[in-house]
């Protein structure tokens, strides 16, 4: 089994925190719904007689895709590729893209999981973030959306976000309660350097959070969310009645996935591959079947590392029998006194197996990781 992503990247306009790759020129976006077709032709034995568990049409904002061009790729994918019944499809949506019409299409195609990038429902945020959306039309979207079928939902929230507050954060999530969204992917404001953010920063017209801030509406969002019922199942992700994302959950027990589009990546569980991050390039050498992607051999210390950068932040927490079949690095012995030493500082517990965080070691976990890593 395994799971198939396709990157479409175009957006209508940039996000001020953005560092994705996408492109705001729409005009070559048929040649490149042409290319990705023709590189799931190119790639269907890539993992031949195995399952598709999952799909996800990620960006960029997959829901620019017209229908036809929406039912090619899926189409593509149905006919060369054997497609569990039961698969996960999940499209990435921005509320204003959401219409009747759209989920309609969305139905006819298969895609049966939504991913609606709200952010918060604040406009003055919304417009500080460059956001081409309002709340009113974030509201109208879940609504729409649950109104036509939709049950497995998830919306992407931001919290530590420059121009919010705690009273906002709190808003957002009530909101999302009283909407009755299943699963929220809830990330901490990340200031990346090539973004109209991180110029500000340089020129001093934009603060940098202070980590107090950050730990303050980390520990708000938890303690809400988990007072209404929903579970923390990875340290961004949050669901109820188990609604996890099975193609995310997929990448971080790592299972193979076939990554489809420029700038999306492969993995077979020895071996990553990765396509250029340049649109009008990916088309010229996708169609003309020339390489558009890199590739490298994970040495063992490699896989080591990603096993435990992936699984320490879900609630299964690190198979240490699991990762020593992979890697042939043993977690337990390896790093024995780094482990005492947060096991006494309450920042992990391990059972005879598994290694996990605790709630404090969850406010630090890259950290963590960093002191566990070969």
């Amino acid at each position: 089994m395994f799971g198939i992503y396709i990157h479409i990247p175009f957006c209508r306009q940039a996000c001020h925190y953005c560092d994705f790759h996408f492109s705001t020129n729409l005009s070559n976006k048929t040649e490149m719904v042409k290319a990705i077709v023709h590189e799931l032709n190119q790639k269907k034995d890539f993992y031949f007689g195995k399952t598709v568990e999952t799909i996800y049409l990620g960006g960029g904002t997959p829901s620019l895709l017209s229908e036809i061009e929406l039912a090619s790729i899926l189409e593509t994918i149905y006919k060369e590729y054997k497609v569990n019944p039961e698969a996960e499809i999940t499209i990435e949506c921005n509320p204003e893209d959401i219409s009747f019409k759209k989920l309609s299409y969305f139905k006819k195609s298969g895609v049966n999981r939504l991913s609606i990038g709200i952010q918060t429902f604040n406009d003055k945020v919304l417009h500080f973030l460059n956001r081409s959306h309002s709340s009113q039309q974030a509201d109208l979207a879940v609504k729409l959306s649950q109104d036509l079928g939709f049950d497995n939902i998830t919306v992407d929230i931001m919290y530590a976000l420059p121009g919010s507050n705690l009273d906002i954060l709190q808003t957002d999530l009530d909101k999302i309660i009283l909407l009755g969204i299943p699963h929220i992917s809830a990330y901490c404001f990340t200031l990346e350097e090539k973004t109209v953010f991180g110029k500000m920063v340089k020129q001093n017209k934009l603060l940098k959070n202070e980590d107090s801030i950050e730990q303050s509406h980390y520990e708000n969002l938890h303690k809400h969310l988990s007072s209404n019922g929903y579970e923390q199942y990875e340290i961004s992700n949050f669901a109820r009645n188990e609604k996890y994302s099975r193609h995310n959950s997929a990448y971080w027990f790592g299972r193979p996935y076939l990554g489809i589009g420029p700038g999306a990546h492969t993995f077979n569980g020895s071996e990553r591959q990765w396509n250029i991050s340049n649109n009008a390039l990916y088309i010229q050498k996708t169609m003309v079947n020339e390489n558009a992607f890199e590739i490298e051999t994970l040495s063992k210390s490699d896989i080591y590392n990603e096993g435990l950068l992936t699984q320490l932040r879900t609630k299964w927490g690190v198979n240490a029998k699991s990762l020593l079949q992979q890697s042939e690095i043993d977690l337990f012995s390896e790093k024995q006194k780094e482990i005492e030493k947060l096991i006494i500082n309450n920042m992990v517990y391990k059972t005879d197996s598994h290694l996990f965080l605790t709630e404090k070691g969850k406010l630090l976990a890259d950290g963590i990781v960093v002191d566990l890593m070969i």
